[in-house]
């Protein structure tokens, strides 16, 4: 019986000894550094300045009517980074926030329409949180390097000076979100983010996109190699 007892202790024990090894590696893999791709799709929304606008028509003698605006659209992102550790990395990539616009009436008679394009390229640091070993939180900050394509037209008693301006600027975003690793490779992630940018006519607001996405660890599920002594 004390040997049957032995026996069972000793298996036990390896056991829980091989249990511990496994949950340590398991953590280490999962915080291993490494890089990684992924894609983001969702909407854009942006606030259009109407009382700016009213304000440019009225200095050229012109009233303004009701004022039609299209303040969303579909955005998305490609991305790709470094992950240093389970708590930071560095993202970077390409990014197009859609088209915005708006079109009024004047007295006297004319009518006037505008449409700017956003795009460009950003910076991000991410600070990751995990909650569990599948749900983490993560919080980002950087800089898009944004370029904006304005069109406007005008008919009627609205003359447009500069039918089609450009402008680029390096501005703040921020933005939050969770994520969820559906395997050693890929995850989901659902994030808001605020891109800060110029709208090519002097005037500086923000775009909010609120995408889901996917993310692909390249190596994730490589085995580590124990080290030979």
């Amino acid at each position: 019986m004390k040997r049957t007892k032995h026996t069972f202790v000793g298996t036990a024990t390896q056991l829980g000894l091989l249990a511990w090894a496994l949950v340590g590696a398991t953590h280490a893999t999962a915080s291993e550094p490494g890089w990684i791709g992924g894609l983001s799709l969702g909407q854009t929304r942006t606030t259009i300045d109407d009382a700016r606008i009213v304000r440019d028509l009225s200095a050229q003698g012109l009233t303004a009517g009701p004022l039609a605006n299209n303040d969303r659209d579909r955005g998305f992102k490609l991305f790709g980074g470094y992950r240093f550790d389970q708590y930071f990395s560095v993202e970077g990539g390409y990014f197009d926030l859609g088209e915005f616009g708006f079109n009024t009436t004047t007295n006297p008679a004319g009518t006037l329409s505008g449409n700017i394009r956003l795009k460009g390229l950003n910076l991000d640091a991410v600070g990751t949180l995990p909650i569990t070993d599948k749900w983490s939180v993560f919080g980002r900050v950087g800089a898009a390097h944004t370029r904006a394509s304005d069109r406007f037209v005008g008919s009627g008693a609205v003359v447009v000076l500069n039918p089609n301006p450009r402008a680029r600027d390096t501005l703040l975003k921020v933005g939050f979100g969770m994520e969820y690793a559906v395997s050693a490779d890929w995850s989901v992630r659902a994030e808001v983010e605020r891109y800060r940018v110029n709208d090519a006519v002097g005037h500086k607001g923000h775009v909010d996109l609120a995408s889901v996405g996917l993310v692909y660890r390249f190596g994730g599920s490589t085995p580590r190699t124990a080290a030979r002594k």
